[in-house]
């Protein structure tokens, strides 16, 4: 009983593997058994090309049938990382967004660490064929790539899923130490909160000189908002003084009266 009960406990642990439009519902059985190999158990989808339930993925999964079972099914990425307060990216490409670029097992450790300071965690693969867009590596907080020959850099979906899923099993017997905070992390949904306001508030004054440059800027934007891993009340603090900015003017400071919307 006590081993059954450890490995109870074993399959609660872990960040969340997402995987955005896979394609072909033997790739998802084959991520489902990997992530059974290594104590991982909640498997979520993004607009799985060929529908769920999907009995090709249950045929691939090698009786990873907890997995398979409790899947859950999303829209969009930025669904299906909302209720997070941290996620990863993988990508084999260069990215121009800001943000930090880890390696497999210093990933897998960070991930431990924010386990160990019970944060929801999360990890973005992309789809076969290309991966992630800009966006959705923009609604991660850090990209990891994984050290293959350059010259054949390509790793299909369960690969990756296995690697990382290896490296965070690693980490179960490290001594880890939580970080120093008695603040809230942010989930996802907090940043693309502020995300939306700012895009209303800028659009308004004009931010986006040309259209066609708006998608940039907000991905920059993004990225920037990502990076420091903030928490929710340092949000509300940003959000408060954004907001005054907003509604308030030297001509109509705050305390005269309720501003002008007109």
């Amino acid at each position: 009983m006590a081993g059954t009960d450890k490995q109870q406990d074993m399959l609660a642990e872990g960040p969340a593997i997402i995987l955005v439009e896979p394609q072909l519902g033997e790739n998802i059985g084959m991520v489902a058994r990997a992530m059974a190999n290594f104590g991982l158990a909640e498997l979520r989808l993004v607009s799985p090309r060929d529908g769920w339930p999907n009995e090709k993925a249950r045929a691939a999964a090698s009786r990873a049938d907890h997995v398979i079972d409790a899947a859950t099914v999303f829209e969009t990425p930025a669904d299906a990382v909302a209720d997070l307060n941290f996620v990863l990216a993988t990508t084999a490409r260069p990215r121009d967004n800001f943000k930090p670029v880890r390696g497999p097992v210093e990933a897998a450790a960070d991930l431990r660490s924010r386990f160990a300071a019970d944060q929801k965690t999360g990890i973005l693969f992309g789809r076969e064929r290309w991966g992630l867009t800009n966006e959705e590596v923009a609604l991660a907080d850090e990209i990891v790539t994984f050290p293959v020959n350059p010259a054949f850099a390509s790793l299909n979906i369960a690969q990756a899923v296995l690697l990382m899923s290896y490296e965070w099993i690693k980490t179960g017997d490290q001594a880890v130490q939580p970080p120093d905070s008695t603040l809230e992390p942010a989930e996802k949904l907090h940043i693309e909160s502020l995300m939306g306001y700012l895009d209303r508030v800028l659009d308004e004054r004009g931010y986006f000189r040309t259209e066609d440059k708006k998608p940039k800027m907000m991905e920059n934007l993004r990225a920037l908002f990502t990076r420091p891993g903030f928490t929710v009340e340092e949000l509300a603090v940003l959000r408060g003084v954004l907001s005054s900015l907003e509604k308030f003017s030297p001509k109509n400071p705050r305390g005269s009266g309720a501003p002008d919307r007109g």
